[in-house]
């Protein structure tokens, strides 16, 4: 694991601090990090355009691209994750000094082996410049020493192929995202409602239903990804809002659905466990506009737990949630799929694969299940 220093220009130690980002689904739990930070505004609808937006946005607090998914090696089922954060330190933009850490970037991978039921999982974080990090401008390249993710053209206009290229502690990843269909605008075409003050919001696009080629390496072994069978689902959001001072977590899935659906719900949580806030939408295979879920036609229900035996968190890892796109179930492909982010983002969280089942308790897709604020209180400052 790589136990970066904090940057200079950054007070205090870099795993006594938590910046946490929030969205509808936030692959992770990254944000401002508050040190004379600008009061948070409503963010004003605008047209996503592309290339453009799919590269980083440096005058914004908080930034993530964030790729999940699952493929079979070796005839053996696998998951991966791969999230590159950005955040604007505001406490160092008048700075002078070229070492003045304007600009964090962290990085967390993760190979969780479904049937050697382990969770492989590293994380990074540097300073952009002097060629150890960056997240470029006008498309998505972001990398952070030898980790790297690269956005290309695809064949056909509006197409994109993704590589990332990721060297963990025992394990690597060495992967293609090819899309299959239209990037998918959330919320108000791109804008995401995250609370129930105007100031809690993102703008915020996906690309589900990617399809996934390469090489996973575990110990030394490497593993070509078998054609055709694996899919992917890549978020991109940024944001000046902070999480709403009642909310203590959230619940997330992006889930790729067999037929070609793209499902996405959340909701954030207050320390009793009732909803402040939930959302979500779901697009048809074919389609370019999904179905966006008003903030409060999403339910959460958990129906089993799984108990950590390093943080003491106790998690659901199987869960029932009713959507206006149906209701569907929630089942963890493996119970312990709990990331230590303490090097870096300073959480420690739940992100796994998980497999969603319909209403008859059939397997109809697979995805990402993102669970925060169990472990402890996730707060600013």
């Amino acid at each position: 694991m790589d136990h970066t220093t904090a940057p200079h220009g950054v007070p205090g130690a870099l795993t006594r601090r938590r910046w946490l980002a929030l969205g509808s689904g936030v692959p992770m739990v990254v944000a401002g990090w508050g040190w004379g930070a600008r009061p948070a505004h409503a963010l004003p609808p605008r047209t996503l355009a592309f290339p453009r937006d799919h590269g980083s946005h440096p005058d914004l607090r908080t930034e993530w691209w964030y790729i999940t998914g699952h493929a079979r090696a070796e005839g053996r089922l696998w998951g991966f994750q791969v999230t590159f954060f950005r955040s604007r330190v505001e406490a160092t933009q008048s700075m002078q000094s070229k070492f003045a850490a304007r600009q964090l970037v962290f990085a967390h991978a993760a190979l969780t082996d479904v049937q050697g039921r382990h969770l492989h999982h590293d994380q990074r974080i540097a300073r952009t410049g002097f060629g150890i990090a960056e997240a470029a401008q006008g498309d998505t390249a972001v990398h952070l020493r030898d980790w790297h993710l690269v956005r290309t053209a695809a064949d056909a206009p509006g197409n994109s192929r993704y590589t990332a290229q990721v060297q963990g502690g025992g394990f690597a990843l060495d992967l293609r995202f090819d899309s299959t269909q239209p990037v998918l605008l959330q919320g108000r075409e791109g804008l995401s409602r995250k609370g129930p003050d105007p100031a809690q919001a993102s703008y915020y696009y996906s690309q589900p239903q990617l399809a996934v080629s390469g090489l996973l390496t575990l110990g030394g072994r490497r593993m070509a990804v078998q054609e055709n069978s694996g899919r992917a689902w890549m978020d991109h959001e940024w944001s000046e809002a902070l999480m709403h001072p009642d909310a203590v977590g959230w619940d997330w899935i992006g889930m790729n659905l067999d037929d070609g659906r793209a499902l996405t719900a959340f909701h954030l949580r207050r320390q009793d466990g009732s909803t402040l806030w939930a959302g979500g939408s779901v697009r048809a295979a074919g389609q370019h506009t999904p179905e966006v879920f008003a903030h409060d036609a999403v339910t959460f229900t958990p129906t089993r737990h799984w108990t950590s035996g390093r943080s003491g968190a106790r998690y659901p890892v199987d869960w029932r949630v009713q959507t206006p796109g149906g209701t569907f179930s929630v089942h963890a492909l493996l119970d312990d799929q709990e990331l230590d982010s303490q090097g870096s983002t300073g959480a420690i969280y739940w992100e796994g694969l998980s497999e969603l089942r319909d209403a008859a308790g059939r397997a109809v897709g697979r995805g990402y299940l993102e669970m925060t604020g169990y472990a402890k209180r996730l707060r600013l400052g």
